[in-house]
């Protein structure tokens, strides 16, 4: 397996520090705003990394951190009234509830910039201490010119860099490139105690703690957004290898920038749109598949045309699938049936699949080879490798984050009855016929579970009663983000809700 490793600039062969144990630190979110797409665009692709690893057989510690401190969280606590804590935990809440969508494997570690202050205050000062750190009027700073390397991890100089630059009337800093590890308190701020006064850590000095406590060094991969490098990553590397020996991490890997309709997303611009909406508008799985399509280090475009194409292709994958695993076994045929380890057939599917991704996450050919097996579908039920080829469609796909278990179909079984399932849970519902929504209310419906629910029923009152019991079933498997979602689109369709003791009961709203 080989990647991209910013730090040397090459494609590398990865080898892990130890043994078979793979550690990785990936920068998270700063909840304080909305998550959008482009935030998802790396943590999807970091998901994909450690999930095509656990499948080399690799055991991997995943990090990510959350900044739940920071110079926005306290302006928009101070513009909304709420307290700071408030303000993170709601954003954060409405982050973790679309990075359950969109099917990321939970980290091994979370951990929170404010749960470290005692790390964070020990590492500032050892760098005090040993001279690459001060104190000033509004803080304790990094001196920049006390690490000879500054610039190597993103390549500028620092000659460059100064000029330009430009010391703030409320900065103390001795030098322009010079960067904040601690920042003194201001009325009505969030502190924390420390030997040069309370206050609260500065952005870059906590990842550095953080990955130090919970991985050491060196860790075998640190990652993030390409605009990450520079100056947080940086600014990384200057403070944790002022104190240990380099490197800090073996590999760097950086994922690329998302442009939507090719201009950069901004509120200014009016293309910002909340992650939990996008979703709410666009099947998840499509857009994981449409993230796949690019290489991650490349920017990508996303356009309203680009994630249709990409649900078109899921909704392929997902029928090919299900006509591979449902297909009867074959007789008189020469193919030797059974798991695609040891069907040859699909072996070689699995091969091309696994050369792909070794090849720096190369995702969008592992996932031509899933196309592959769609075009080759009617050969594979002819030859009886379909279930073997079914076997590692759903593993490939689950490598990928789409796999097909993680779909809630709706289908006709009968005039009289449905079949609901959810995950490998199925229930057989009797059909009740009756009043119809108004059309666009049931159009309405069908585009907000779309992702998750496939309405094959022509009433209204049927796409109600599949709802709900779609929304049952999501409840027993203790997967609250979809019943939510679900709860929520018969709300907005004029549809209310009444749990009881006995179950569940709706009403359409007047």
């Amino acid at each position: 397996m080989r990647l991209y490793n910013t730090r040397t600039r090459t494609v590398e062969p990865f080898v892990p520090l130890d043994g078979d144990h793979v550690r990785i630190y990936v920068c998270g979110l700063t909840p304080s705003a909305e998550a959008h797409l482009g935030h998802a665009r790396s943590f999807m692709f970091f998901d994909v990394l450690r999930r095509y690893l656990v499948h080399r057989g690799y055991r991997v510690t995943y990090v990510r951190n959350v900044t739940d401190i920071d110079d926005r969280s306290i302006a928009e606590a101070r513009t909304t009234g709420k307290p700071w804590r408030d303000v993170v935990a709601g954003y954060f809440a409405s982050f973790t509830r679309s990075m359950a969508r969109l099917h990321l494997v939970e980290p091994d570690h979370e951990p929170r910039a404010t749960e470290y202050v005692p790390e964070i205050v020990a590492m500032i000062g050892a760098l005090v201490e040993k001279g690459n750190a001060y104190a000033a009027p509004d803080g304790v700073y990094f001196s920049v010119s006390s690490f000879p390397r500054y610039g190597s991890l993103s390549g500028r100089n620092t000659d460059e860099l100064l000029i330009g630059a430009r010391i703030a009337a409320d900065e103390g800093k001795r030098d322009p490139l010079d960067f904040a590890l601690w920042k003194f308190a201001k009325a009505d701020e969030p502190s924390w105690p420390s030997p040069w006064g309370a206050g609260r850590p500065g952005w870059h000095i906590e990842c550095s703690a953080m990955s130090h406590a919970l991985l050491g060094e060196p860790f075998d991969i640190h990652g993030g957004g390409y605009d990450l490098i520079f100056p947080h990553h940086e600014n990384e590397v200057a403070q944790t290898e002022s104190l240990v020996p380099p490197p800090m991490a073996n590999a760097w890997v950086h994922g690329g920038l998302l442009l939507f309709d090719g201009k950069k997303m901004s509120k200014s611009l009016g293309n910002f749109e909340p992650l939990h909406a996008l979703l709410d508008r666009h099947d998840p799985q499509a857009v994981r598949l449409l993230f796949l399509q690019s290489g991650y280090r490349k920017p990508m475009n996303f356009t309203e045309a680009s994630i249709e194409g990409a649900t078109t292709g899921l909704r392929r994958l997902q029928a090919a699938y299900d006509t591979l695993r449902t297909a009867p076994p074959v007789t008189g045929g020469h193919a030797v049936p059974g798991h695609h380890a040891t069907n040859a057939v699909a072996k070689t599917y699995l091969d091309r699949f696994e050369a792909a991704l070794d090849v720096d996450m190369n995702t969008s050919g592992a996932l031509s080879v899933l196309f592959d097996i769609v075009g080759a579908t009617p050969e594979l039920v002819r030859g009886g490798n379909a279930s073997a080829a079914a076997a590692f469609v759903h593993e490939a796909m689950t490598i990928l984050g789409i796999s097909p278990n993680d779909r809630i179909k709706i289908v006709e079984a009968g005039a009289s009855e449905r079949v609901v399932t959810v995950g490998s849970t199925s229930l057989r519902i009797a059909g009740r016929g009756g009043e119809r929504l108004a059309d666009a209310k049931l159009a309405d419906l069908r585009t907000a579970v779309g992702d998750i629910v496939s309405l094959d029923v022509a009433s209204g009152h049927d796409a109600i009663d599949a709802i709900v019991e779609a929304r049952l079933v999501a409840k027993s498997n203790k997967d609250f983000t979809i019943a939510d979602r679900l709860r929520v689109a018969l709300s907005n369709a004029g549809v209310t809700l009444a749990d009881s003791k006995e179950g569940t009961s709706w009403s359409v709203d007047a």
